[in-house]
């Protein structure tokens, strides 16, 4: 039988929403294709459960096993997958193109021999090859869209762009086989050991799995008036974003930006308060679903790709937006 392999994100013991998006993904191609869908969990095996992941689509639940995979780390990840992988190698394996994903794909690909496609869009099915795949993906800081075509002998790896591939919702009704592989880690298989994670007090969502994200530019201001910014963000449950120059003069963490030399998004609803739309800027959003744009000038080119445009000084339509998102969201 052909399988479809999901690499499970997690973090203390709490899976990762990219990582239910990439089981509907692999239960969708599975369905086209007669395959199993097995969700792979890395970690130390303490308080896991795998219901989730049957519920969102996993046949079987592929636990791998070392106290050395309680965090993620490249090499660790690498040396069991590639012992997994000797006990009968998948057809595909997907991952969320996160951080952790972006590391690990490329690696695992060059270390197994196989084919590789980065942040998808589209995964389907080529008629024309019996079994073989064809994957799309956003290039040129998304000014095109590369059609991708794996052979259909291929091992082929890929990964998915976050807030993409969401399903219907868990089906709470799904069950399956769990199997759990003790792994073992020569001692020079871990290059990097982490000791311990400390996590930043009040850390946002993070902005590429955020189903909202409110991003603010140079038109903010100063960084004082970023408080407009996560207020509003706080009422709609949203990610806080910013543009490059307003990382670049230290009001906001990098982990904040969003463009061409920051970080992709592609969210149900983008609002972009005084940020002008340079297309660094517009590289990294302007997929986004639905964008709403704040800003005074009106030939502003963020309202070339903006589906709402707001002209106006967003000093004064931000607490206005605020107190009507607000007044909304509190009488339903």
């Amino acid at each position: 039988m052909k399988e479809i392999w999901v690499i499970v994100e997690h973090f203390d013991a709490v899976i990762k929403e990219v990582s239910f998006e990439a089981l509907n993904a692999a239960k969708t191609l599975a369905a086209r294709t007669e395959a199993r869908v097995t969700a792979v969990w890395l970690g130390s095996g303490e308080n896991f459960t795998a219901d989730a992941l049957f519920h969102h689509g996993a046949d079987k639940v592929l636990i791998l096993k070392n106290p050395g995979l309680t965090h993620y780390t490249n090499s660790g990840y690498r040396a069991a997958l590639r012992q997994a992988v000797a006990g009968g190698a998948p057809d595909t394996v997907l991952l969320a193109a996160t951080s952790h994903g972006k590391d690990l794909a490329p690696a695992l690909a060059a270390e197994l021999g196989a084919g590789l496609a980065t942040d998808c869009i589209v995964v389907e099915t080529n008629g024309a090859a019996q079994g073989g795949l064809l994957v799309k993906r956003p290039v040129y800081a998304g000014k095109a869209v590369s059609t991708v075509a794996f052979e259909p002998a291929a091992m082929r790896i890929i990964t998915l762009r976050p807030n993409v591939f969401r399903g219907g919702g868990p089906d709470t009704g799904r069950a399956g086989e769990v199997e759990i592989r003790d792994i073992t880690l020569e001692p020079n298989a871990l290059l990097l050991n982490v000791r311990e994670i400390v996590r930043e007090t009040g850390k946002n969502l993070d902005i590429t799995e955020a189903r909202i994200v409110v991003s603010g530019g140079m038109g903010m201001q100063n960084p004082e008036n970023f408080k407009l910014i996560e207020e509003l963000a706080a009422s709609l449950g949203a990610a806080v974003g910013a543009s490059r120059p307003v990382v670049d003069n230290g009001w906001r963490p990098y982990s904040n930006q969003v463009g061409q030399t920051g970080r992709t998004v592609t969210p149900d609803l983008y609002i972009a308060c005084g940020i002008s739309g340079a297309v660094q800027h517009l590289a990294g959003m302007s997929s986004s679903k639905n964008i709403v744009a704040v800003n005074k000038d009106p030939n502003a080119p963020i309202f070339s790709v903006a589906d709402y445009a707001i002209v106006g000084d967003v000093l004064e339509v931000l607490p206005v937006l605020t107190r009507e998102f607000t007044n909304v969201l509190q009488s339903r």
